[in-house]
């Protein structure tokens, strides 16, 4: 027997029910896309200062590395870079390249390739943590540190005097003057 009127409407109007309660539930489990939302194929941004924090100062990645050669040579490619940057870094920096800066010595010291020193370190940062103020304040917290950790290795301390010295890049600010 086919419906009445009436329950046709009940139906369709139960079907409609249904339908718009599906899209309530779904839509909400969904944010809307919009102007200020990365799109689908972007990870979502982490913007609080805690997500912040433990992305800078969580746990070191990799392994140990167990070639003692290796292990070497890496620390002394690694307070090389460092201490250049310490002293190319801008002699009165903006907040933002203060922050980058911060950022950069703690990423550095999670992603460093030996896992033992980079928690080692990790541990210095926490006590020492870095100082962005200037050029001067960064490369004298930089040979520091680096003190910190050569007396925890048994080796001399560094004369934080001699840090320009020691690692000068050659990269010096102006463009060399030709002869004319």
């Amino acid at each position: 027997m086919l419906p009445t009127g009436i329950s046709r409407r009940i139906i369709l109007l139960a079907v409609l029910a249904l339908a718009f309660v599906s899209v309530l539930y779904l839509g909400a489990s969904r944010e809307p896309l919009d102007a200020t939302h990365p799109g689908p194929l972007e990870p979502k941004r982490q913007e609080s200062a805690d997500s912040n924090a433990v992305l800078l100062t969580g746990h070191a990645i990799a392994p140990k590395l167990g070639n003692a050669t290796a292990k070497a040579e890496l620390g002394r490619a690694a307070w090389k870079v460092l201490h250049t940057t310490f002293a190319r870094f801008p002699k009165k920096p903006t907040d933002d390249e203060k922050e980058a800066l911060r950022s950069f010595v703690h990423l550095f010291q999670r992603l460093y390739p030996c896992g033992e020193c980079a928690e080692h370190f990790g541990k210095v940062l926490a006590k020492y943590p870095p100082q962005v103020s200037s050029r001067s304040a960064a490369a004298g917290w930089g040979c520091f540190v680096h003190n910190v950790v050569n007396k925890r290795l048994g080796k001399p301390e560094f004369n934080c005097e001699d840090i320009g010295d020691a690692y000068d890049c050659g990269c010096g600010d102006e463009e060399p003057k030709t002869k004319g």
